[in-house]
């Protein structure tokens, strides 16, 4: 699942992965990700990945939509998920070691920001600029590459 933190103004948030030269998705800006563990259900393991990831509660707005992704020996099924913040103020890193940690976060109002993570195979940055009717795949992201 992913997190999407929806400010009033209707900007979002969005988060740059660590420079890992094994992930693909290294120092791109995307949003932030969960796995659930066994027997959590998707509220439960959105509250703890806002909490680990950001430092935030959060509360549900709605379910944005899905993907999945079928790879050579795994199945990766990916849910957006449209948050607000309850409680905090968003910071990374946190200090979970055991979960991602990000490098910066901002808010945004322009998903352009998304195309590079998009082209390189992110499912929920795909899924949220499908919501907006958004043609990632077709983009020229020359602009973007610069911020």
């Amino acid at each position: 699942m992913s997190i999407i933190v929806k400010h009033a103004n209707g900007d979002f948030l969005v988060v740059k992965r660590p420079n890992d030269p094994s992930d693909n998705l290294a120092g791109v800006w995307g949003f932030p990700a969960v796995t659930l563990r066994d027997d959590e259900t998707d509220v439960k393991g959105l509250k703890r990945a806002a909490k680990s990831k950001l430092g935030i509660e959060v509360g549900i707005i709605k379910r944005l939509g899905e993907s999945t992704h079928e790879g050579p020996d795994y199945i990766l099924k990916l849910t957006d998920y449209e948050v607000f913040i309850t409680k905090g103020i968003p910071k990374v890193p946190q200090t979970d070691q055991s979960v991602t940690q990000y490098t910066e976060y901002k808010f945004t109002n322009d998903p352009a920001v998304l195309i590079p993570a998009a082209k390189k195979g992110s499912l929920c940055t795909q899924i949220f600029l499908k919501d907006l009717n958004i043609n990632w795949y077709g983009y020229d992201s020359q602009a973007t590459n610069q911020q």
